[in-house]
């Protein structure tokens, strides 16, 4: 089985060839969505202090482990009204332009923004549309900003009740939310946005908000929502979710459905086109606190996930802990820090993957130039096989999705010639031979 799989991306234009435009070319999100990845920060539970001081701290080890992009959680005020636990949610906002004390003051937040710059990092931060809490202060001051029920009261959101719609049919409320998306921007420099449960709040609002917000600067947007469930969205973002693919692989596990289900689905992603990616997980914030680690879903095929995220077309996006690698689930309302051990097990697992994502031309996302191909194997119903290439660079994948050993043959003449193993060293020459005897768990990645 083959299938041929073109990304693309906004064209840039040409641009004068001097070193000070080729520099802002190449900081550009239109360039470095390429080849990034992105590691969310859950910084209530990453350090004891569970401030952005004591997070700078922790940005040399994750620039050397290859991240790319730092995706910030809500950092703005928590609600006190109705809040769920002792901490409550970092997702029911109390204010959209202030910092949440328990972080620290939005001078740590630009120094930390700062020194991420100078390491070389992207930021993003999070950003929730769709509702606030309870005691937000446009509840005071503009109570029109919300949808109300029949009796007047205050909608309370989907399912959660700590937290409250906006009405997004309100110009003036949409204006405030723009200039307060436009305030983080200028003040703080941050480089983008990841925007909680996109898809509940109406499309036109993102394409009115995203060219209005980059008066200031091109920023970077990844949607909180499935392209496939909502396609119309994949037009005003560069990257979204794949909840699909997600819910889908764990089935897959726990339930021993058929491998040609995931396939079929991957085909379904590819043909939603060229104009936005997809981002691959294992794990983030919701999963890992409320349906559990990545290891109670994935098992034995957790780190060939792991793999898959990194190397298939789009962008890899990893959670707080993944490097230790973190095996709890965190609580969401209470103080929960991860506990580090200063043994980070998975950090030159991720570092590999990672460096070779952004370093390969044939691991670029949203990619014209890079096409992907399922290969043919003689155990297609327990193995996953897939090579991209983009011109000479080539990059070969190969998983076990079983939970048994496997001995079998790659037949397929898109893979040929020598290769060098990247987690081993080892080169191998394909033309002559393509068996493999994998274990449980194993996995392989070649580089051309």
């Amino acid at each position: 089985m083959r299938k041929l799989i073109l990304l693309a991306t906004v064209g840039l234009g040409l641009l004068s060839c001097t070193t000070q435009n080729i520099k802002k070319n190449m900081d550009l999100p239109a360039e470095w969505k390429h080849t990034t990845n992105i590691y969310e920060v859950n910084l209530r539970q990453y350090t004891k202090e569970g401030s952005f001081k004591a997070f700078e701290k922790e940005m040399p080890r994750l620039k050397n482990m290859g991240v790319k992009t730092l995706w910030f959680m809500p950092i703005t005020p928590i609600a006190q009204q109705n809040k769920k636990g002792s901490l409550g949610s970092q997702y029911a906002a109390a204010d959209y332009t202030s910092i949440n004390p328990e972080f620290g003051t939005i001078d740590d937040f630009k120094h930390m923004v700062n020194e991420a710059h100078r390491l070389g990092f992207k930021v993003i931060i999070d950003w929730v549309a769709n509702h606030t809490g309870w005691d937000h202060i446009w509840t005071k001051t503009h109570p029109e900003f919300y949808l109300k029920d029949p009796d007047g009261k205050f909608h309370i959101a989907s399912g959660m009740d700590d937290i409250i719609e906006l009405d997004f049919k309100n110009r003036e409320m949409r204006k405030a939310m723009i200039d307060a998306m436009k305030f983080w921007v200028k003040e703080t420099h941050i480089d983008g946005f990841r925007c909680d449960l996109a898809s509940w709040v109406e499309v036109d609002f993102w394409a009115e908000a995203r060219p209005e917000v980059e008066k200031v600067k091109p920023l970077f947007w990844i949607g909180e929502f499935d392209e496939l469930e909502s396609p119309e969205y994949g037009k005003v973002f560069d990257a979204s979710y794949s909840w699909k693919w997600m819910h889908k692989s764990a089935d897959y596990y726990k339930k021993n459905e058929s491998i040609t289900e995931l396939i079929d689905l991957l085909k379904k992603y590819s043909a939603i086109g060229d104009t936005s990616m997809r981002a691959w997980f294992t794990t983030n914030h919701d999963e890992n606190s409320w349906n559990g680690t990545e290891y109670e879903k994935y098992g034995n095929i957790t780190k060939p996930m792991a793999v898959f995220s990194a190397t298939w077309n789009g962008i890899p996006l990893l959670y707080s802990g993944q490097e230790l690698p973190n095996m709890k689930r965190l609580e969401f309302f209470e103080k929960d820090v991860i506990k580090w051990n200063g043994q980070y097990q998975m950090e030159d697992f991720y570092k590999t993957l990672l460096n070779l994502k952004s370093s390969n031309p044939a691991l670029r996302g949203g990619e014209p130039a890079v096409s992907t191909y399922l290969l043919n194997t003689t155990a297609n119903d327990k193995i996953l096989a897939y090579i991209r290439k983009n011109g000479k660079d080539e990059v070969l994948v190969v998983l076990n999705m079983s939970k048994e050993p496997v001995n079998f043959t790659i037949h397929d003449k898109s893979l040929n010639g020598t290769f060098k193993n990247v987690f081993e060293g080892n080169e191998r020459d394909f033309s002559a031979g393509k068996d493999f005897n994998f274990k449980v768990s194993d996995f392989a990645v070649f580089e051309k």
